[in-house]
């Protein structure tokens, strides 16, 4: 018997080394290479690639498509599961791999058509130009690893076959990047929601005119002169001089009649809003959301040399938005931020020059309800004429289930979107006029050409080659050039139309007039005060073109305008850092200042009180162990929900948290007494701000207790307020143990530089965007740059590089990043040989 038990033991031992063995072994094969030797066919000499502590390789080469061909290898064994999945979902085939849930996603981007668009950008390429020939060899790079590696671990989990990377996804994907910057979705249904069907006086918390003078206070500042704010002939290229006058009296005779675009359909609306907030869970290269840069000439600074700062705001994923890589080639040097399938850095530097990147926030959608032919409904009203509407069929396949037909069709303005999630045109069916389907945008030559611009003239002109996105470019160099160009193709609109509202297609206003010159687009070039700001505020005009846009507040450009137009301030590495991580904002107090009155009144429990006294002392900063910033956090989705939730309906009220509208309209409803979201139509009784200030304090309190505790000393800002960087598969349970990376106590909000932000609702706020890096580049020590990775630079589990800078970032850690060639050597940790493969004889 015990010979027999001691069998069975044995067995099972075995049976359990084996399989570990078994499970390490695996778990090996899909590990990066990053030393010895690799050959790739298409290579004419040998590339080296050398990695440094964080797994960041250096990759050296003798010429530009040696160099490109290694970047797509090393990055696609970084990030390949990243690169499947963001053209995946550019192109609407997630239900392929993901199953029927995401069929509705697949049916947004389809029906967005960016699919199509590709393809025929793809085939109007010139083979031949440089950013072509660099974008080519970079795919190869991509397709070789992929072809002779074991897939990655997701693709194993959800059977993902291997294809090829082409052109077209690229390009697809720059799509998807643009539409992410796109607030029209969710805020242009609401907005005409509000204004149709509530009236014209719940418009009034809601900030809709352009601010001439700008919104961001300067010492010696020169105003604009109103006059300027119609759009002169003169700003118009000779294809574009239709009689803007004469358009815009129409339109105000239009105007004056009160009439309206025909109800669209509100449901199908608001689902395709909520849907574009799902999109960003599910794409490895998430959301874009905001960001901050800023320029600081010599005179300015302690070295005597420009410095540049940036932290673009994008949503948290894993692995990380940015793959960092440092190429070097004959003629050509760069320390770039590249992001998955792009040849071309969107942010870099080196010893000559270094850019970043905010969103210009410019409105380049207009959602258009089409005005049908009653006789046909095939035929829309455009340019004063029936026109037939194209239609197409495409197929989504499903991952266990039945392929799905999807009808799609396209009106002269643009793609029919509201049929995306509805079956039949109906009265007034809405489509898109998008930037980025009008015009060439040749993104990928803006780019290549922008990893070259040693010159501020060069700058300039590769930011003009940018469409769409917007694109705030803010640049400086060694020589002691600093700029800034709003980089986007500016619609002319007629007069007096105000695009965050859904346009009628039977009438003046859905019209365009073609497109502004790119001159006559806000940008600045080494303004005498010394230094240059962009932090997705509404920006001054400076040849007097209004520009319609869902800008942010000015509450965190005003923070960084206060502290860099500090003359008595010398800037350096050390207070650049601090700057960045700043946590204050002045934003709470202009929500709360008007209620004061009304909260002292209501709060009357002494326990309540010490919180209340707690806020009207707090001077705004979000650190982890602050109190006040989750009481007042939780207060504003709680007045938020008393005010304005008994109007909307559940979907509108649900897109209304996610969008920049509210953040303008806290303040300006809290400083209205009489505004008529105070009153909740659900009762017989006429509320007052005062009584719903008292409901929602109430509120606070009992939520706050139930979801913190009963303390306030529970109620730590970091207790409530947490980053993890979820995975895409981490949905599915318990794969989150395994894939994600946190929870970690987190600083920030909405409104200050260390922008760490949750979308508005109860408390706790799960952190979903926040600077996807920070970079600090000195002119004068670019061999000393700095940034951070929020995540880790490699996307493979179990890679000790794919969360090895997670703890640092969250506390606001910076880490040195290798320049010069001596510093790449000393910090070289592991080599790998790329040769060219030899050739088979015939």
């Amino acid at each position: 018997m015990k010979l027999v038990l001691k069998i069975l033991i044995g067995t099972l031992l075995g049976l359990l080394l084996a399989a570990t063995a078994a499970g390490l072994w695996y778990i090996s094969t899909k590990q990066p290479q990053r030393s010895g030797e690799v050959n790739l066919t298409q290579l004419s000499a040998p590339v080296t690639v050398r990695y440094d502590e964080y797994g960041i390789p250096h990759i050296k080469a003798g010429n530009e498509a040696d160099l490109y061909r290694a970047l797509g290898y090393v990055h696609a064994q970084d990030r390949l599961f990243q690169m499947e999945m963001v053209r995946r979902l550019a192109q609407g085939e997630l239900a392929e791999v993901l199953g029927p849930k995401l069929v509705k996603v697949d049916r947004l981007f389809r029906t967005l058509g960016l699919r199509a668009h590709a393809q025929q950008q793809a085939a109007a390429l010139d083979p031949q130009s440089p950013a072509v020939l660099a974008q080519t060899a970079y795919l190869d790079g991509v397709n070789q690893f992929q072809a002779s590696h074991p897939v990655p671990f997701e693709f194993d989990l959800l059977g993902i076959p291997k294809r090829p990377f082409t052109l077209q996804d690229t390009l697809a994907v720059s799509g998807y990047l643009a539409y992410s910057f796109a607030a029209a979705f969710k805020t242009e249904p609401l907005l005409t929601y509000v204004r149709d069907e509530l009236g014209e006086d719940y418009l009034n918390i809601f900030d809709l005119d352009w601010n001439p003078q700008g919104v961001v206070q300067k010492a010696g500042k020169t105003a604009l002169n109103p006059q300027h704010l119609r759009p002169p002939e003169a700003v118009l290229s000779a294809a574009q001089t239709a009689p803007v006058d004469a358009l815009g009296e129409r339109f105000k005779a239009h105007q004056n009649a009160a009439m309206r675009a025909p109800s669209p359909d509100w449901q199908a609306l608001g689902q395709l809003a909520q849907v574009s907030q799902e999109a960003q869970r599910l794409a490895s290269v998430p959301l874009f959301e905001g960001s901050n840069a800023w320029a600081v000439s010599g005179q300015r600074t302690s070295s005597g040399k420009p410095m540049l700062a940036g932290d673009p705001h994008i949503g948290f994923s894993l692995p990380a938005v940015w793959y960092e890589a440092h190429l070097s080639a004959p003629g050509f040097e760069l320390y770039g931020n590249f992001q998955a399938l792009n040849a071309s850095a969107l942010l870099g530097h080196n010893s000559q020059f270094g850019w970043s990147l905010t969103m210009f926030q410019n409105d380049d959608i207009d959602l258009i309800a089409e005005k049908v032919n009653p006789r046909d409904a095939n035929q829309v009203w455009f340019e004063g004429q029936w026109v037939e509407l194209e239609s197409s069929e495409e197929t989504i396949q499903v991952k266990g289930g039945k392929p799905v037909k999807l009808q799609l069709q396209r009106s002269p303005n643009g793609p029919i979107i509201s049929s995306a999630f509805r079956d039949t045109l109906g009265d007034a069916p809405v489509s898109m006029w998008w930037t980025f389907l009008q015009t060439d945008n040749p993104i990928l030559e803006a780019f290549y050409d922008l990893n070259r611009a040693n010159t501020l003239a060069k700058a300039r002109a590769a930011a003009s080659k940018i469409h769409a996105p917007g694109l705030n470019v803010v640049w400086a160099n060694e020589a002691g050039d600093i700029g800034w160009w709003a980089a986007a193709k500016l619609p002319v609109r007629p007069l007096y139309v105000k695009p965050q509202f859904i346009l009628d297609g039977g009438e003046l206003e859905a019209e365009k007039l073609g497109f502004y010159r790119f001159s006559d687009n806000p940008q600045e070039e080494n303004p005498a005060r010394g230094y240059i700001v962009s932090a997705n505020h509404q920006p001054i005009s400076t040849s007097g073109i209004p520009i319609p846009g869902y800008y942010n507040p000015y509450d965190r450009a005003q923070t960084l305008e206060d502290r860099l137009g500090n003359d008595e301030i010398q800037w350096n590495q050390l207070n650049t850092e601090s700057l960045q991580l700043s946590t204050q904002t002045a934003y709470f107090w202009r929500v709360l200042s008007p209620l004061m009155p009304d909260l002292s009144d209501v709060v009357r429990d002494p326990l309540e009180r010490s919180v209340f006294d707690s806020l009207v002392q707090w001077d705004g900063q979000y650190t982890t162990p602050n109190i006040p910033p989750t009481v007042f956090t939780q207060f504003a989705y709680e007045l938020t929900q008393a005010a304005m939730a008994d109007e909307l309906d559940k979907v509108q009220f649900a897109n209304l948290l996610g969008t920049r509208a509210l953040d303008l309209a806290l303040p300006r409803l809290t400083d209205d007494e009489a505004s008529p979201w105070w009153d909740n139509i659900h009762t017989d009784k006429v509320e007052t701000r005062r009584d719903i200030v008292r409901i929602a304090w109430k509120a606070t309190v009992v939520h706050l207790k139930k979801a913190l505790g009963p303390s306030p000393n529970d109620w730590g800002w970091g207790n409530a307020h947490t980053l993890t960087h979820a995975h895409p598969l981490a949905a599915q349970k318990p794969l989150d143990w395994v894939f994600n990376v946190g929870p970690f106590p987190a600083p920030g909000s909405h409104e200050v530089p260390n922008n760490l932000s949750a979308p508005m609702g109860p408390a706790p706020w799960a952190v979903t965007y926040g600077p996807s890096t920070r970079r600090i580049i000195d002119f004068a020590n670019v061999g000393k740059s700095q940034s951070i990775n929020p995540v880790g630079q490699s996307g493979v589990l179990f890679d000790p590089h794919y969360s090895d800078q997670a703890a640092a970032y969250v506390i606001g850690g910076y880490l040195m990043r290798y320049f010069l060639e001596k510093d790449v050597v000393a910090n070289t940790h592991d080599t790998l040989q790329l040769k060219p493969a030899l050739k088979k004889s015939q």
